[in-house]
């Protein structure tokens, strides 16, 4: 066997409010050699998921119910320092990408959202 990192499964949590957007992703990301390890509506279950589950990646919305994930993010990072936060926001404007930036988001992909940046940015955390 060799160490290809491609070979290797990175845990991954997606948290969006959305079912829709959420079973996309799984989609998308589990057919791309990552697993789902969990899901989550909302900032406040992500913080907990994110304890249980240890991620090696974070997928988040910013617009959510109970927690949004701008402080949802700030909560993850404080638990973990070297979390990676990918931000997925229909909110791309450029205040918005710097705020996610500097609560500690690696970074920002816009909805719609489109597959090869998806796929780009899945592959920079591998």
């Amino acid at each position: 066997m060799t160490s290809d990192k491609t070979s290797i499964f990175k845990k991954v949590l997606i948290v969006d409010d959305a079912a829709f957007i959420r079973a996309m992703l799984k989609r998308l990301i589990e057919d791309n050699g990552f697993l789902v390890a969990g899901e989550a509506e909302n900032g406040e279950e992500a913080t907990r998921l994110y304890k249980s589950i240890q991620p090696e990646l974070v997928i988040m919305d910013i617009t959510m119910p109970l927690m949004d994930g701008l402080e949802a993010t700030k909560k993850i990072r404080q638990i973990d320092p070297d979390a990676k936060i990918v931000i997925i926001s229909a909110r791309g404007e450029k205040p918005m990408v710097v705020k996610a930036i500097e609560a500690g988001a690696q970074d920002f992909i816009v909805k719609p959202f489109e597959v090869p940046r998806v796929l780009k940015t899945l592959n920079k955390f591998r």
